[in-house]
């Protein structure tokens, strides 16, 4: 079965880790690639432009920093380099439309997306770039406070804060734009700021169910709830630390992917429910740890009686019809 996976930092691990290789074709030390994407059944792969904070390019790639635009420049040359040199296989898309020519084209889609928006700076006229760069997903906050508001956080304090003056004006702006909200990473309290301004659909694109794994970066039954009523999405995360009731647990698996599914059933119902792999930005002892793998989910999915039509709204056609209505 076809699927469209919601986020993965694979242009992050490209950029940094593979020694200047811009072709996203085999990648064989990362979880995605253009190759296990159609091998797999993808019908798009969204991309995140993760904002790698300064401190991290030397703690964990052992590397001087990049600055801002350097690092947004080469996540980008390194898809589209990739694009072009496999036309044949994918193409870029910037709206559901785009999604399903592709695929009648016989062609998997990417969608440009972008994880922590510190490199808007509070300015609007940023977000107009990155739209005009063909970004169609902003995750507003990562792990720390920046323009937009503050992120999730075991401060009850900080969760509670809210959006940033900017922030609300931002997401108005986005969505009137056509630009997708993504709260996943954000405060409690900035969720609700959303919900309240947000009159197209938003999305959680690699987020869980609290109720079952008392991560804060997951959402609360009531966050399920809202995020239904308002039409939205939650790809579920294979991370294992956002899977496990267990937070030190460190297996992913299928399993529990199709429980944390019933559930967010159970709360919000079958529309709200997505993929969002992380993919590239997890690590553990994973059953499905790539592209390809992505079949044995739809066999949990079965054994959990989850009816075909159900399995296809979760795999992909929840999140095209987001795009559609916010887009």
């Amino acid at each position: 079965m076809k699927f469209i996976d919601m986020h993965c930092d694979t242009l992050m691990t490209t950029l940094l880790q593979t020694d200047g290789q811009t072709d996203m074709l085999r990648l064989p030390s990362g979880m995605v690639d253009f190759e296990r994407m159609k091998k797999g059944g993808s019908l798009a792969q969204f991309f995140a432009i993760f904002m790698v904070p300064q401190e991290d390019f030397r703690t964990y790639f052992h590397m001087e920093p990049m600055s801002e635009e350097e690092y947004i420049q080469g996540c980008l040359n390194i898809l589209k380099t990739s694009l072009i040199s496999n036309s044949d296989l994918i193409a870029p898309a910037l709206s559901a439309k785009d999604i399903l020519q592709n695929e009648k084209d016989g062609k998997m889609s990417a969608v440009l997306t972008m994880e922590d928006g510190v490199a808007v700076h509070g300015k609007l006229d940023r977000i107009k770039d990155f739209y005009d760069m063909g970004v169609r997903v902003l995750g507003l906050t990562w792990n720390q406070k920046n323009c937009f508001g503050s992120p999730n956080s075991k401060d009850p304090g900080i969760m509670q804060e809210g959006l940033t003056d900017f922030g609300k004006e931002a997401v108005i702006y986005m969505q009137e734009l056509g630009m997708l909200v993504d709260v996943s990473h954000l405060s409690d309290g900035g969720f609700y700021d959303v919900a309240a301004l947000c009159k197209k659909p938003f999305m959680a694109t690699h987020s869980n169910c609290r109720a079952l794994c008392p991560h804060q970066r997951n959402l609360t039954d009531d966050m399920i709830k809202v995020l239904a009523e308002h039409g939205g999405v939650a790809g579920i995360n294979f991370g294992p630390e956002f899977l496990n009731e267990n937070l030190a647990d460190r297996h992913s698996r299928a399993v529990r992917m199709a429980e944390m599914m019933l559930h967010m059933k159970r709360i919000g119902g079958i529309d709200v429910i997505g993929i969002g792999t992380d993919f590239d930005g997890i690590s553990g002892e994973l059953e499905i740890a790539d592209s390809l793998k992505m079949q044995v989910l739809v066999q949990e999915l079965e054994r959990k009686h989850f009816t075909i039509e159900e399995i296809e709204k979760i795999m992909y056609k929840n999140v095209l019809r987001v795009m559609k209505d916010s887009l």
